[in-house]
């Protein structure tokens, strides 16, 4: 299966760097307004046959202009929707609470899957519920399915799943709204990238793209999707 992992358009939240994680929240800005517009000319080479959405409003709108494009209706997912932030909801990023947020979902991406966020999930249980959907989709047939999700889990289920990237790639690189990371394979075969926002991605075991050591200098708040 080729799998399409498109972050959600601008939001107000992104903006001011803020943890919004919870449902439903916010709407996009009139920049993500534009950029969700853009997503049908962007992916017009990509044979979408489903489409999916998390519970967050913003996915949903970001992938309306796309779905009424294709013939297409969304598919809602709860299991698709960003890092819950739990006790942290709404600080900013570049706050301490805001760094553990982020220091605790890279772990996640780097095989601490165990530890939590406060008053939140652990890892371990994001990964579980993002497998589901994906497992799902893989179960349709479908030869191409899109997804509209959000920055953090993009990024670290990526880094989890892919054999041909890890967590100091994927904080190495932001996620820029509605930007889109491309992978194939399944569930029971393992998934590697394809691209990262339009660079190729090298296969596992050859040269290519490294990621930084993976310190607080990856989890900038403004390039990581700390809204959500």
């Amino acid at each position: 299966m080729r799998l399409l992992l498109v972050r959600h358009g601008e939001t107000p939240s992104n903006v001011d760097h803020l943890l919004d994680t919870a449902v439903p929240g916010p709407g996009l800005t009139p920049l993500g307004e534009v950029q969700a517009a853009a997503l049908p000319a962007a992916l017009a080479d990509e044979a979408i046959e489903a489409l999916y959405v998390s519970t967050l409003l913003r996915t949903q709108l970001t992938a309306a202009p796309l779905a009424a494009a294709r013939g297409l209706e969304p598919i809602v997912r709860a299991g698709i929707r960003e890092l819950s932030a739990g006790d942290l909801e709404m600080l900013p990023g570049d706050s301490p609470g805001g760094v553990q947020y982020l220091r605790t979902v890279f772990a996640w991406a780097a095989g601490d899957t165990t530890l939590r966020v406060p008053g939140g999930e652990s890892g371990d249980e994001a990964l579980a519920r993002y497998d589901a959907v994906i497992a799902e989709a893989a179960a349709s047939g479908a030869g191409t399915v899109a997804m509209v999700s959000h920055g953090a889990a993009i990024r670290v289920w990526t880094a989890a799943r892919a054999a041909n990237v890890d967590a100091a790639f994927v904080a190495a690189r932001l996620l820029d709204n509605t930007g889109v990371v491309i992978l194939e394979g399944s569930p029971a075969d393992g998934w590697k990238v394809l691209s990262w926002q339009g660079a190729a991605v090298e296969p596992a075991g050859e040269p290519g793209p490294t990621g930084e050591a993976l310190d607080s200098a990856g989890f900038d708040a403004a390039g990581l999707d700390t809204a959500g």
